[in-house]
């Protein structure tokens, strides 16, 4: 008996000692999967500034290419509205090259010949931006000076763009990366710098921006046109924004109710949800979730260049490591593999160099507290104002969008004749341009982020006069010589490979979306159009002498065809 109570223990020893090695086995095995799983802390930002960085080079990249392809044609040498003449004005004004010359118009352009070489400028600056741009594109890092060869860069171009130039995304870009400088250490531009963690300053300083650019869209709004206040605004805003997409043709025609719970959601997103970001972990993340959901609503339904990709920027910062570890591979020695390591440290020995970068963050957020007085000051004031800058850097500034909305959508076509211009009889041609409405047969086109800035412009100039857009006029001009340059600004030149037309004129029409089903869409017409009168009569070469030498610009010479 006592041998079997020995055996029993000895037995329920052995099982108690394999029951134990099952449990270490399974607390290591979980360890092991933990290990694989590699979690990340929440309130950490190494991975959220990889994402930023990259797409902030990507919409750097777009901008620089947009600039690369257009600029010489806008604002070059032979330009619409050449900056030369602009800069030159400037100069004489501040009494040559000074430090007021660089603050009223901050730009490289200033360091060389530009009445000589400003094309070349215009082509380095966005070979350079371009370069730059995907770098941070690819390795995902970068340095101060990288960000801040950016920054200059682009302001370079935007502050000789004058009137193309002249839009409020324009601003948010360069607010936009200034901010993004201070994400990155002063030299190492790797992904995961060790001793350098993104800066809490500057991830509020990204939430601040998101915050105004919301709040200031959504108060314009209610202070601007009454149909945001009786929810019709939608009723018209996908046929009239500046340069539609085949979406918004679809969209245009939901049912009013729906019109009516879209401006509702728009109020909701602009002057509600901005809240959420200034709140609980949660909480902004739903708020940055919102936001980003709006712009990509917004992309789909328009042509509104890069401000909604834009936009997406600052509301990635409210996703922490934590929440952004799914886009990032988990293996060994990955970007994700090294913020986990670094958290599993624990917090680093600080070292000199990192009191010195607090002092420094900590001197960047009372810059941005103090460049924001003007900005709140502007957002409580009943006399708003929308995409103003209070600092010639543009480092802090107030923004909004669609204060009011145009009700009726009108074009400006440009057509061109050999014949008698006041003549019945004379046959007129249109010329086309790449995306805004001209053709009822052209289907809408879809390219954003990219952007045709003379399409744009010309939607401006549609409800305004051509007195108040000479450069209109110019462009006229150029369609008479069959200029190069201003024939890349467009889609079809009717006298492409023939003689340039003898007269210009450009007539004003009334355009409306087809009804889905109709006839007229049946036929392939997504536009009908109603003549409403003439918007410039019909000019000459001859007749335009006087007002291109008022103006200053070169009188063209004539491309004619040779005849074989």
């Amino acid at each position: 008996m006592a041998d079997g109570d020995a055996g029993l223990r000895r037995r329920k020893g052995f099982n108690a000692e394999i029951s134990s090695s099952e449990k270490d086995s399974k607390k290591i095995t979980e360890e092991i999967d933990k290990e694989k799983e590699k979690p990340l802390q929440t309130n950490t930002f190494w991975l959220t500034r990889i994402v930023l960085l990259r797409y902030i080079g990507f919409i750097y990249f777009v901008a620089f290419l947009v600039a690369l392809h257009q600029n010489k044609e806008l604002c070059g040498q032979q330009g619409l509205i050449p900056a030369h003449k602009f800069l030159k004005r400037i100069q004489q004004e501040t009494k040559g090259i000074n430090m007021e010359t660089f603050t009223r118009i901050p730009s490289l352009v200033w360091l060389i010949d530009y009445e000589e070489n400003l094309d070349k400028f215009l082509d380095y600056t966005a070979y350079a931006g371009l370069a730059l741009s995907l770098f941070v594109i690819v390795v995902g890092g970068a340095n101060w000076f990288i960000m801040i060869g950016l920054w200059v860069l682009y302001h370079s171009i935007v502050n000789l763009g004058s009137t193309w130039y002249g839009f409020g995304w324009e601003s948010q870009l360069l607010e936009t990366g200034f901010l993004a400088t201070f994400l990155c250490p002063v030299w190492n531009f790797s992904p995961v710098p060790e001793g350098t963690p993104t800066s809490m300053i500057v991830i509020w300083g990204f939430r601040w921006l998101i915050f105004r650019i919301m709040i200031g869209a959504g108060l314009i709004k209610i202070r601007g046109d009454k149909c945001w206040r009786d929810l019709t605004c939608m009723n018209y805003h996908y046929e009239t924004q500046p340069v539609p997409n085949p979406i918004s043709y679809f969209m245009h025609q939901s049912p009013e109710i729906f019109h009516k719970f879209e401006t509702l959601t728009n109020h909701f997103v602009e002057l509600v949800a901005p809240l959420f970001l200034i709140g609980p972990r949660r909480l902004c993340m739903v708020g940055g979730a919102i936001q980003i959901l709006f712009q990509v609503v917004l992309i789909i339904s328009g042509n509104l260049s890069f401000l909604n990709w834009l936009t997406i920027v600052p509301s990635l910062v409210c996703f922490d490591d934590a929440s952004l570890a799914w886009l990032f591979s988990s293996k060994s020695g990955s970007v994700r593999d090294q913020v986990y390591q670094l958290q599993r440290k624990g917090t680093p020995t600080l070292k000199v160099g990192n009191y010195i970068r607090r002092v420094f963050n900590i001197s960047l957020g009372c810059l941005i507290a103090y460049l924001s007085i003007p900005v709140v000051q502007n957002l409580l004031s009943p006399r708003q104002a929308m995409n103003t800058s209070f600092d010639p850097l543009r480092i802090v500034n107030t923004y909004g969008a669609f204060g009011s909305v145009t009700k009726e959508r009108t074009e400006v076509i440009f057509q061109g004749t050999y014949d008698n211009p006041y003549e019945p009889s004379a046959k007129w041609e249109e010329y086309y341009f790449k995306c805004k409405p001209g053709n009822i047969t052209n289907r809408p086109c879809l390219i954003s982020p990219y952007h045709y800035r003379l399409d744009w412009l010309l939607w401006f100039a549609a409800f305004q006069n051509y007195q108040y857009n000479p450069w209109l006029v110019h462009l006229a001009v150029k369609l008479m010589s069959n200029d190069p340059g201003a024939e890349s600004l467009i889609a079809y030149n009717p006298f492409h490979e023939r003689d340039p037309p003898k007269y210009i004129r450009v007539e004003h029409y009334r355009y409306v979306f087809t009804k889905i089903g109709s006839k007229d869409a049946k036929l392939g017409r997504w536009w009908k159009r109603r003549h409403i009168g003439n918007y410039l009569p019909p000019i000459s070469l001859d007749s335009v002498k006087e007002f291109m030498k008022n103006m200053d610009y070169e009188y063209p010479r004539i491309r004619r065809r040779r005849k074989p």
